[in-house]
């Protein structure tokens, strides 16, 4: 449901979808108050939080996964001097989409006539 919410509110505006819209959504949507909604999503995205910094998968269903990988040490370039510089090791977080998320991306996609090409296509 949360996902279902946060799809939509990204659907109706071409905006930066924020917190605060999480927030509204959850007060629109499921009717508890303001304070509570406001409340629920700051739950949701400390729970997240808290398994991604534990190293954990997060899995959403028809939504996506987020999860951190590690990347090991290596040699990088300063792109102004050309001097090597080593990369210390370090954790990064990726999104992976569902492959519903990325079908309802491409039909929204397609729906606005654009012209463009998803990735199967070309």
């Amino acid at each position: 449901m949360f996902a279902v919410m946060w799809g939509r509110a990204m659907t109706e505006t071409s905006k930066t979808v924020t917190r605060v819209d999480l927030c509204e959504a959850v007060y629109q949507k499921v009717g508890l108050s303001r304070t509570e909604s406001s409340a629920f999503v700051e739950l949701v995205l400390k729970e997240i939080t808290d398994c991604l910094e534990r190293g954990e998968t997060v899995k959403l269903s028809s939504f996506g996964s987020f999860m951190v990988r590690k990347k090991g040490q290596r040699i990088g370039r300063n792109p102004k001097t050309g001097t090597e510089v080593p990369i210390s090791p370090r954790r990064v977080m990726v999104f992976k989409p569902s492959a519903i998320l990325k079908q309802r991306i491409n039909s929204q996609h397609k729906a606005n006539g654009d012209g463009s090409k998803t990735q199967a296509e070309a």
